[in-house]
């Protein structure tokens, strides 16, 4: 029996299919090889994955990571995947994260407005949104055991040299698009470290076979 695949948003389908997965380099495959390998690894043996990205703030990368391996194991038909994430502090989803989120598609509301606002995402009609908001990675929203922690920073990766519960830890470091915040830039940075990301994800998800 085949079973219908999911129809994300129009305008996310369409930045999709306009991702270039040449434009990622040999030594950066190799990077993301494990984490391709954790997801076929629970893929095979059916059962559930659980990948919490890991930033030092969970304000940027973190969550952009978390929400486009979402999308991608969506567009994939890539069934009982649970994307998290986490910082080793809790601060704020900036906002230009769910700016940049909502250019390329993706239905982000605000569902509590307070210093760390939460943020209802939705990428596709049908599905549950992600809830999107600052939080420590062993926050009670996150997974305690069984799952993936993807270490979206250097600080993140140096500075947490243990992550309980984590049954595996891979680092997938990201360049911060913080150093462009309040300038002429910012926009396009933010919008370039997305495409970056969802890019790698796509070439992540799209070596799964089920």
């Amino acid at each position: 029996m085949t079973t219908t695949k999911p129809t994300l948003f129009s305008e996310i389908e369409q930045e999709i299919k306009e991702l270039n997965p040449l434009t990622i380099s040999t030594e950066r495959k190799v990077v993301l090889q494990p984490l391709t390998d954790f997801i076929q690894s629970k893929v095979s043996k059916n059962k559930e994955i659980r990948i919490n990205f890991i930033c030092t703030h969970n304000s940027r990368r973190s969550h952009l990571s978390q929400i486009w391996a979402q999308t991608m194991a969506n567009y994939f038909n890539i069934k009982n995947v649970f994307c998290y994430s986490g910082g080793t502090e809790a601060t704020a989803l900036f906002p230009m994260v769910a700016e940049t989120l909502k250019n390329s598609g993706f239905q982000v509301n605000i569902i509590s407005k307070n210093e760390n606002p939460v943020y209802s995402i939705k990428y596709a009609d049908n599905e549950h949104p992600i809830i999107g908001f600052s939080k420590k990675l062993d926050d009670e929203f996150n997974p305690k055991s069984e799952f993936a922690a993807v270490m979206t920073c250097s600080q993140a990766d140096g500075g947490c040299p243990f992550i309980a519960g984590a049954e595996k830890r891979i680092p997938i470091t990201f360049e911060d698009p913080k150093v462009f915040d309040n300038t002429p830039q910012q926009a396009e940075k933010y919008k370039e470290r997305s495409i970056q990301i969802a890019t790698e994800l796509f070439y992540v998800f799209s070596q799964i076979k089920s």
